[in-house]
């Protein structure tokens, strides 16, 4: 099929909640390229660097390895899975939940869900859970990221109501960023930012955030405050806006309660006891405050830093509270925007996909609420008593009150906190059935029965985005294998067990999704999310905001613009609550508070992004970042393997330092699960995450842990890197996993050598490990003894390095010849060993050639035989433009730092396709100075973009 020919496929991007619009280009076999749709008002053409791989997940020989397709089943844990048709799977999980129900009640059964399903199977899910089965136990991963949001929402404003549109952004004078690095969890959003700074350099950026994230480096104002002490800054910035005169009597007294309970509340909250409890200066916090509260409007961005908090709930009412106090709501440009973790965390939000919730916004507390929706559903009631959220969950799993547990499209055995107690449960709950369309997940080793569901290729649907805006997810290719979509998998359960038992004939016989969708519209209407005004018809030709009732024809952009809330007085609520200090206290035991944050290429447990190779070149193996002055303290240096340890678990991983990181802190990237990084008795980042959670919105606290960090002294070390394609990257990965069991410490991480897919492997004992356990890694490395290996060997010491050498056949070396390039390396023994790494590892992503040096490449050592280019970690994912090829260039270029960074581009492109790297490329051209014009003065290049 011609280029010409190709088919093009408006859909939606499976990652963050911007929600963006992707036109996807496939031949009828397989996806061919994406790019972002240029009519999508939440992207408007702009794709990250994660959706603009997103093909690359789709290639057959990536699916076929890497997904699951097929259902599988055990009689008992001791034996092995065996496939079966779909029909005896979905015929086992209706006979499960009877059984269990039968034997346990309704509320032994909990289902856990994910934000990444579509609205239509999160509907799907909670009437099978809470009109059928009888029970509220259905809860989704989206309590741990966006739970507090809507808590602090409905306590302020009555109603779990984003106020804000994207379109803002361009509105707001002011943008006040509180626990959100913008430009790694939200790039597309980020690349709004710059654009709106383009346009107007007097908008004025202030970024709450204890890391001086790429987020925080551009802004105008960084308030570097102490881990969990945001309740405290808000309330003495409202203190601050009392005493000066900076708030809005008129719109408190008009639209608003319960501000004389607030103004006691911080009469206390002096700049002086703020500036000592939060760790900032005094100016800095008078400075924020007055940005916020006169030279608006002003516009709040917030995501997980307030939200994964023992406290969660009151971060986010505390900082509408200043919205309210200052009259900063319901007008362009002003408002508190709690930004969406995952694509359709909206979604699931207004059908009630959680275990408090009703569909439609309804309060389960609320009598006629529950009367409305067992009507519609055709019951006597619905359940009345809240259901188990997710870390409730697995614990009543781990005590025995749940005796089933079905997962959906999430990987509890990466993602909860306090994975011990997760995996515990996992381990002791009598059936466990994982719904899932990748065959990676460590969740899935637990699973008494699976079922292969649809992914983000061949899903059909709707989600909703940040805005509230939604969007049709349409199908690109038909499901492969036996997966089924979720809704369907879940219809098909229901009807069975309604069979079964009796009731709800013909509540579940959907024809497809849009019937789906449909029934779950007349189900809002009358709601604050009433959207009976749309159809799929309508959402085909263009995205909608709710609500848009019946009779209209567009949504509401900004919401509350008449200064009415969704309270029972019309009123918006002032929340005044105490500060509360983070759950885990630092002390001389764990003395530092360790944060969690996203990578800006990766996505959640990296079952998606973890299939492109090139995604983890930015940020290439799993570590721990500390204050170079900590790190001196306990005689760690660059690379050391250490112990994270907190009250919970441990962790062993390497340290690097990082000046974006305050002394008595350091920082773990969420996405490190078991699948990636392991050690006898660990399980990844969230060993050491704190399980404590917000006694309102049960959100866990885990951006925030009481660790220590203590030197291991692992003598024997080995890392190996090689090549392989596609094809066999999964199926290696699994198995040299289930080779390192045993080890110390290992990590195992996709990366790309030259052109080429490949691995790295690190591994690291008290004592060299048994000859079968390396052979068995060197058969599957394909670095197996043999005549076509490079192999040097030391019995006495310990040492061995093994090199594949290659001929490259693209090549030719002196006089014709033909060169031979280096393919794979292993090097173990104790740490000198590797000090021979990266040159060695330079030589195979230049692919130089080494058909000359012989044994020269085994003699070891720090430094290579001949001069070869160091390739370094990738700024520019998109085109592998690398760190010191950017130094390289910068170091050549003068002029303003606006002409340097257009010069650079020119030359390497980097910056100019995603636009994901821009804040590194403009912190890059202040930190290089061009070696011919040193004393060129510095200028901001904050907001450039240059296309």
């Amino acid at each position: 099929m011609t280029a010409a020919a190709l088919i093009e496929v408006r859909t939606t991007c499976p990652y963050c909640g911007v929600g963006c619009g992707v036109i996807a280009q496939h031949d009828g076999v397989q996806i061919t390229g994406v790019h972002g749709d240029p009519d999508h008002p939440a992207n408007f053409g702009r794709l990250c660097s994660k959706g603009a791989n997103l093909h690359l997940t789709t290639l057959p020989e990536v699916a076929q390895t890497s997904r699951l397709l097929a259902p599988a089943m055990r009689r008992a844990r001791t034996v092995p899975m065996q496939t079966v048709a779909s029909g005896d799977a979905l015929d086992a999980v209706a006979e499960r939940i009877a059984q269990t129900v039968a034997e346990h009640g309704p509320d032994s059964v909990g289902i856990y869900v994910s934000g990444q399903l579509l609205t239509e199977d999160y509907y799907a899910f909670n009437k099978l859970t809470k009109a059928l089965i009888g029970t509220q136990n259905i809860d989704t991963n989206s309590r741990l990221c966006m739970s507090s949001a809507v808590a602090g929402y409905k306590a302020t404003l009555g109603t779990d109501s984003v106020p804000c549109s994207y379109e803002d952004i361009d509105h707001a004078r002011v943008l006040f960023i509180s626990g959100s690095n913008t430009a790694f969890a939200h790039p597309v959003l980020y690349r709004r930012i710059e654009a709106a700074r383009a346009a107007n350099p007097d908008l004025k950026i202030i970024v709450v955030d204890p890391r001086r994230t790429d987020t925080a480096a551009e802004a105008d104002l960084h308030l570097p405050i102490l881990p969990g002490t945001d309740v405290m800054l808000y309330q003495g910035m409202l203190h601050i806006m009392l005493w000066e005169g900076w708030i809005d009597r008129a719109f408190i007294d008009a639209h608003t309660e319960g501000f004389e309970p607030l103004k006691a509340q911080v009469r206390n909250a002096t700049p002086a006891e703020v500036a000592r409890v939060c760790g900032i200066d005094q100016a800095v916090l008078l400075e924020a405050t007055r940005l916020f509260a006169t030279q608006g409007p002003t516009l709040s961005l917030y995501c997980q830093g307030l939200n994964q908090s023992a406290d969660g709930t009151h971060k986010n009412a505390a900082l509408i509270n200043l919205h309210l106090a200052t009259g900063q709501i319901g007008k362009p440009g002003a408002g508190p925007f709690s930004l969406t973790g995952q694509p359709n965390a909206m979604g699931g939000r207004e059908v009630g996909g959680l275990a408090n919730l009703l569909p439609a916004h309804r309060d389960l507390s609320n009598p006629a609420h529950r009367a409305e929706v067992a009507a519609f559903w055709g019951i006597d009631e619905v359940p009345t008593t809240r259901g188990k959220t997710a870390v409730e969950m697995f614990e009543a799993a781990r005590t025995g009150q749940i005796k089933l547990l079905w997962i959906v499209c999430t990987n509890p055995a990466h993602s909860l906190p306090n994975q011990a107690a997760v995996h515990e449960a996992l381990s002791s709950v009598p059936c466990v059935i994982v719904q899932d369309a990748f065959a990676s997940p460590a969740t899935l080793r637990y699973a008494d029965i699976l079922l292969p569901a649809t992914p983000w290729a061949e899903k059909d649907g709707t989600v909703t985005n940040s805005e509230r805006r939604i969007s049709r997810q349409r199908a690109v290719l038909p499901p492969m294998g036996e997966a089924r979509h979720d809704w369907l998998i879940a219809a098909q359960v229901a009807q069975r067990l309604a069979a079964r038992w009796g009731r709800l004939h013909g509540g579940f016989d959907w024809a497809d999704s849009e019937s789906v969708w449909n029934e779950w519209r007349e189900l809002t209407r009358g709601t604050d999310c009433d959207i009976t005004g749309m159809s799929y018809a309508m959402l085909e030709a263009a995205p909608q905001q709710w609500p848009l009732r019946e009779g209209e024809t567009a949504g509401a952009a900004r919401l509350f613009i008449d200064g009415r809330f969704n309270t029972p007085s019309g009123r918006a609520r002032f929340v005044a609550q105490a500060y509360k200090p983070v759950a885990d206290r630092i002390d001389a035991q764990y003395p530092l508070a360790l944060t969690t944050g996203r990578l800006r290429d990766q996505w959640h447990g990296l079952s998606r992004t973890g299939l492109v190779p090139k995604l983890f070149a930015h940020a290439p193996e799993p570590r721990i970042e500390m204050n170079a002055a900590d790190m001196g303290r306990r005689g760690l240096r660059e690379g050391d393997l250490v112990a994270v340890e907190s009250l919970r678990g441990r962790q062993v991983l390497m340290v690097a330092a990082s000046d974006a990181v305050r002394s008595g802190q350091a920082f773990m990237a969420m996405h490190w699960g078991e699948e990636y990084l392991g050690g006898v008795g660990t399980h990844g980042v969230n060993s050491v995450t704190s399980d404590a959670i917000d006694p309102v919105s049960r959100q866990p606290e885990l951006k925030h842990a009481a660790v220590r960090v203590t030197r291991l002294d692992l003598p024997w070390r080995l890392v190996a890197h090689v090549s392989c394609s596609l094809a066999e990257l999964q199926p290696c990965l699994a198995k040299l996993r289930s080779l390192l069991q045993d080890a110390d410490y290992w990590s195992l991480v996709p990366t790309t050598l030259g052109e080429s897919a490949g691995i790295t492997l690190r591994m690291a004992n008290t004592i060299r490990p048994v000859q079968p356990v390396l052979d068995a890694l060197g058969m599957v490395l394909d670095l197996a003894p043999d005549a076509r290996l490079l192999r040097y060997a030391d019995a006495q010491r310990g040492v061995e390095r093994r090199l594949r050498v290659v001929q490259d056949l693209a090549g030719t070396g002196a006089g014709g010849s033909s060169t031979r390039t280096l393919s794979a390396l292993w090097l173990s023994g104790p740490q000198d060993a590797l000090d021979a790494e990266q040159w060695l590892r330079s030589f195979i992503d230049t692919r130089q050639d080494v058909s000359r040096l012989g044994a020269a490449l085994l003699a070891g050592g720090a430094h290579a035989p001949v001069p070869v280019q160091a390739r370094g970690a990738a700024v520019c994912s998109c085109l592998g433009v690398s760190e010191p090829t950017i130094r390289a260039c910068l170091a050549e270029v003068a002029g303003t730092p606006h002409e340097r960074l257009a010069a650079l581009q020119a030359r390497h492109r980097c910056g100019t396709q995603c636009g994901s790297c821009l804040p590194e490329l403009k912190r890059l051209v202040l930190q290089v100075h061009p070696a011919s014009a040193m004393g060129v003065a510095s200028e901001s290049v904050a907001g450039t973009l240059v296309k």
